[in-house]
């Protein structure tokens, strides 16, 4: 039995974001992309990514909310408190890369809408605003359905009361 050795670059312990460079070298890097030019790169940060997609998602009709049950949960309560400020990027995880971004949205459909057509819908939403906002490429938005609001899930208002005095 021979034992296996690995050198440090072959270790598996981290093993990068799944967006690189799309395989540019230092010597093409040189060429100007919309974020790396002759004067100097623009980076952007997850959060400004996962913000542009969440208000995109937000914008199609059928989608009743973004993010999974305790996020929606935690959410209502951080709006309710004096001061508080709703998270458009609830419900959103990005990668972003150097020229690339990876967008995964878990959301909630109203009752009554295509799912297909909702998902391809927010898919393509969330594409083109990222694209134009932050010259990356998106390569892809996986959309997570986790929810169908029902029209009766919805509060109903209390009823005024009605006057003692005649």
């Amino acid at each position: 039995m021979s034992e296996q050795t690995t050198t440090p670059s072959a270790a598996t312990d981290n093993p990068g974001p799944r967006l690189g460079n799309s395989g540019t070298s230092s010597s093409t890097r040189a060429s100007s992309t919309p974020l790396q030019t002759k004067y100097g790169t623009t980076t952007i940060a997850d959060g400004v990514v996962a913000k542009i997609a969440g208000i995109a998602a937000s914008d199609v009709a059928g989608v009743h909310a973004l993010g999974g049950g305790a996020a929606r949960a935690f959410g209502a309560i951080r709006e309710r408190i004096p001061g508080g400020t709703t998270n458009h990027s609830q419900g959103i995880s990005v990668e972003v890369g150097e020229q690339e971004a990876a967008v995964d949205v878990d959301l909630v459909a109203e009752y009554g809408v295509s799912v297909v057509d909702l998902a391809e819908g927010v898919r393509r939403n969330i594409i083109t605003s990222v694209e134009r906002m932050t010259g990356l490429r998106v390569i892809e938005v996986n959309i997570s359905v986790n929810d169908v609001h029902l029209p009766q899930d919805d509060p109903q208002p209390e009823p005024a009361p009605q006057p003692r005095v005649a």
